[in-house]
């Protein structure tokens, strides 16, 4: 079937090209980013997809929130682990393909995320929204990923709100100085290592323990890529390892999984079947 299987879990459809996963997809014309917490976290929820958008010609961007403080595994660390996780994520990042132009560093704490969600914190301080808002304008992102915000990391919690909420603020005309509105088409939630939130899941009537709506499967040598990119980050060796067991799992009949939830982060009101309910409540 190809080196890349693309499947609509909610309507049990394998796709064959990538509008599975990004509707009306406009070669040549497409800017994913990849809203990452920490700056292994991108890579291992959704290197797949930066893989695969990659491939078929697109600009890929990713985004690392936080600055990696909180990753020593020796004291003698502590002072430098900023500095070298930069590094590290530089060298993994240009594995996978993405321009060292197209990774950007917020630097906001490590375990601290959420307090920095928005536009202004308490103090006056600016908060990390006009810097995501102004990246996704100034690159004109068409294709938005972001972080699992179901019990995963507090800090992908973070990450989750940020991009939900300030992704569709760069296609609104406000704070027009923060550079030229401009409309993300479609936003995918992609998991680093928890499960997705129920909700929809059994809102639609589905099995529950099938969360996800979307998935792509690769074959082994794109798994492979991804691994050899992550060892990159030799500081984060132990942590690391463990990760890289744990993918096993991911592997199916087809290949190896990665998966996702296509979401609408602004849903509009649908009226439609309250009116049809008015309607017959007043036994019209």
């Amino acid at each position: 079937m190809g080196e890349y299987v693309y499947l609509d879990l909610q309507q049990q459809l394998v796709g064959h090209d990538i509008d599975t996963l990004f509707a009306e997809w406009r070669p040549g014309d497409e800017r994913l980013l990849v809203l990452s917490p920490h700056d292994d976290d991108a890579l291992l929820g959704a290197g797949y997809a930066m893989r695969v958008c990659r491939d078929l010609g697109a600009e890929v961007y990713v985004c690392i929130m936080c600055d990696g403080r909180a990753g020593y595994s020796r004291e003698e660390e502590r002072d430098s682990i900023v500095q070298v996780r930069i590094e590290e994520s530089r060298r993994a990042y240009a594995a996978v393909g993405v321009d060292e132009r197209h990774l950007v560093h917020l630097g906001f704490p490590d375990f601290s995320l959420r307090n920095f969600v928005g536009l202004l914190l308490s103090g006056g301080e600016l908060g990390a929204m006009r810097s995501v808002v102004e990246l996704l304008r100034r690159a004109r992102i068409t294709r938005l990923m972001i972080p699992n915000g179901y019990r995963e990391h507090s800090d992908h919690q973070a990450a989750y709100d940020t991009g939900r909420y300030d992704g569709v603020q760069a296609g609104d005309p406000v704070a027009v100085d923060w550079g030229a509105p401009y409309a993300i088409k479609s936003t995918l939630q992609y998991s680093v290592w928890g499960d997705f939130c129920p909700e929809d899941a059994l809102v639609q009537g589905r099995d529950p323990a099938i969360r996800a709506n979307r998935a792509l499967v690769v074959q082994q040598e794109v798994e492979d890529s991804i691994a050899q990119a992550l060892a990159e980050w030799r500081s984060q060796g132990a942590i690391i390892a463990d990760l890289l067991l744990a993918r096993r799992s991911r592997a199916c009949e087809l290949g190896l999984m990665e998966l996702y939830i296509a979401m609408d982060p602004r849903p509009a009101l649908d009226y439609r079947p309250y009116a049809r309910l008015i309607r017959s409540i007043a036994g019209g």
